[in-house]
């Protein structure tokens, strides 16, 4: 099956046909760096971070680009408030994004070029439109003229007449238009500037992503990517300048976007200011696990933020890093091979969860449909352990295929990230007293004391599991 993904261009899923056979150029649009990124900026991060990695996965040479919006009206405002130069907060704040990121298990870009290291690019392009009509200057402030680009909107669906008429932007008696945009505003004072054929001023954030995507990938690059709240006007501004940059040449040929994060099935935004950050969201649960639940769902479809979906989502993914621990312990065991049928069993599974996997990827990448492949190849193995185990070849290749498919979607289901203590020699010498003490009352029949340790460690956090080669121990995350 070819891969398919959805064009927000042509509202269709289309055969992902490369710029170049074998390699995949990719432009995802960054955060404004003005504060820790929230949660509904993590499901873009963590969505195009996943089809970045089955890019990879299915062989493809991936150039992966991110920008950082390091200037900005929101940065320079909040520079006020912290009291800090607006170029050192957003320096400040992309190295935030860097440990944020990491925690959520997103690999780095390619390049991750910021916007304050590319004016002079920004200016070549500004002028470029202004000699060929496109734009316009008035008293240092240069705008785009979206009634000179024939087809303005055809990324959003929305006429110029639509637009104007339920416009909500500043009156400007200067521009030609109300919709049209800035690509350079002219200094304020005490602001960042630059200097530039119409005086000292500051770049348009449109005209940001036009300069960067072009200079690390150049025209008809494969995939521009982005949250669906940049559908407009930002990318919707940035085919217009662009194409009619290049004179009619395609900017890109795929379009994606990831619907919105809710609460309360309202869009969450810092503006509507019902927003919390990831730094807030990993005080209490592990970026692993806040990138479970991300992807637990299509990324077309709204995802409303609820703690106890949270919740599921770290039981999904303990469901599935048990499955392989058990999987290994059982492969660790000494014993004869033994019970072909049910290795031969495990074999096809295994292979058929690959296959399952591969399909729900190929269309759309819908990590949902990914997921129940891995929770289907888990029950199997799980009932393996359970009725014969011992080490298998079928064992083996099931448990080599559930990491695999894991490492594909962004998780290391061999290695789960574990809970530190302060002294975990002493916790691991006092609970193997605790254990042989259960132990005892088990064989004594004394199921109320034995119920009643269990309960007691549960409740402070540390969880006993059962198993025929005896209770183990784990810390709750």
């Amino acid at each position: 099956m070819s891969l398919k993904l959805y064009n927000t261009m042509t509202r269709q899923k289309e055969e992902f046909q490369p710029r170049e056979s074998g390699k995949v150029a990719m432009y995802v649009c960054g955060p404004t760096t003005y504060n820790y990124f929230h949660a509904g900026n993590a499901r873009m991060f963590v969505v195009f971070d996943m089809i970045r990695r089955y890019f990879m996965h299915k062989g493809y040479d991936v150039r992966y680009v991110q920008n950082f919006t390091d200037i900005d009206d929101k940065i320079i405002q909040r520079g006020k408030v912290e009291e800090m130069d607006p170029l050192a907060l957003g320096q400040k704040y992309i190295d935030e994004y860097y440990k944020d990121a990491k925690a959520l298990n997103v690999l780095p870009a390619t390049i991750h070029p910021k916007a304050t290291e590319h004016i002079p690019e920004m200016i070549e392009i500004i002028q470029g439109l202004i000699n060929t009509g496109l734009g316009y200057e008035v008293d240092g402030d240069v705008y785009f003229a979206v009634d000179h680009f024939p087809n303005y909107g055809k990324l959003s669906g929305r006429t110029l007449d639509d637009m104007k008429a339920g416009a909500r932007v500043e009156v400007d008696e200067r521009k030609h238009h109300p919709m049209d945009f800035a690509l350079w505003k002219t200094a304020k004072p005490g602001e960042p500037a630059w200097e530039s054929p119409w005086g000292m001023g500051r770049p348009g954030w449109h005209i940001e992503c036009t300069a960067m995507s072009l200079k690390y990938l150049g025209a008809g690059f494969d995939i521009h990517g982005g949250g669906g709240d940049l559908v407009f006007p930002h990318h919707e501004n940035e085919i217009a300048q662009t194409e009619g940059y290049l004179k009619g040449e395609t900017f890109a040929h795929y379009w994606m976007h990831n619907a919105f994060l809710t609460i309360n099935q309202e869009k969450m935004s810092k503006s509507l200011g019902n927003f919390f950050t990831t730094r807030e969201l990993l005080v209490n649960s592990p970026g692993e696990v806040i990138r479970f639940y991300l992807l637990g769902t299509h990324y077309r479809s709204p995802l409303d933020f609820n703690d106890q979906n949270l919740i599921m989502a770290q039981k999904g993914l303990e469901r599935l890093q048990t499955s392989v621990r058990l999987a290994q312990e059982a492969l660790g065991r000494e014993g004869a091979l033994n019970n072909q049928r049910i290795g031969t069993e495990l074999l096809n599974a295994a292979k058929e969860a690959r296959e399952a996997f591969e399909k729900a990827m190929d269309d759309d990448f819908n990590s949902a449909l990914a997921f129940a492949a891995l929770f289907e190849l888990a029950k199997t193995m799980n009932g393996y352990v359970q009725e014969s185990p011992v080490p298998s070849e079928g064992l083996a290749e099931a448990q080599k295929t559930l990491v695999k498919l894991g490492e594909v979607l962004g998780f290391d289901l061999l290695h789960p990230a574990q809970v530190q203590v302060e002294n975990e020699e002493m916790l691991s010498q006092v609970m193997e007293v605790v254990l042989q003490v259960r132990s005892r009352s088990r064989l004594k029949k004394d199921w109320e004391m034995s119920d009643f340790i269990r309960d007691a460690l549960k409740d402070k956090g540390i969880i006993i599991e059962d198993t025929p080669q005896g209770a183990r121990w784990q810390i709750k995350k």
